[in-house]
């Protein structure tokens, strides 16, 4: 039977600090291939406890360049696989962005969709910090990008067995 259980923030930021301006050798770099902005987001939640979800097409896992979930490195996908995810994995639900927390999902987009994903690692006075791999950054405020939209995925926690 699976259990819901909350996700480390903690463990998900360092993982982010520790990886933010390289790239950890166990995943695929995929700036050549669009960018490694939900790369490398999945990789700090799997940091925090996020079980992998290995359900062919719709899951959330990584195994290799080759053997991945589209949820894994997509950014719609990642979106549709947290709100819509009732199995294995991290799920979550859109939340207005003034109501970020550390540990989150920011993604930002244009009238064309979403494009980039990016990690809450601090949220003070009402400002969000975040953590990205393309334009690589830690502790960047959100308010130094430029972008038409943007949604908070707020990850609630888990599931796994």
């Amino acid at each position: 039977m699976l259990k819901a259980y909350t996700l480390n923030i903690k463990a998900e930021t360092e993982y982010a600090r520790k990886w933010a301006y390289s790239r950890n050798p166990a995943y695929y770099d995929f700036d050549n291939l669009g960018g490694d902005c939900t790369n490398f987001v999945s990789q700090c939640l799997y940091a925090g406890g996020a079980q992998m979800n290995y359900t062919p097409d719709t899951g959330w896992y990584y195994i290799s360049l080759n053997d991945r979930a589209a949820a894994w490195t997509g950014v719609e996908f990642l979106y549709k696989f947290l709100i819509n995810n009732k199995g294995t994995g991290p799920f979550g639900e859109t939340v207005p962005l003034y109501d970020a927390r550390e540990g989150d999902i920011i993604q930002l987009g244009n009238n064309e969709g979403f494009y980039h994903s990016l990690l809450a690692v601090g949220v003070y006075g009402g400002a969000v910090y975040v953590a990205a791999h393309t334009n690589d950054t830690y502790g960047r405020a959100l308010d130094s990008y430029s972008y038409e939209r943007a949604r908070c995925i707020h990850v609630i926690g888990a599931r796994g067995y």
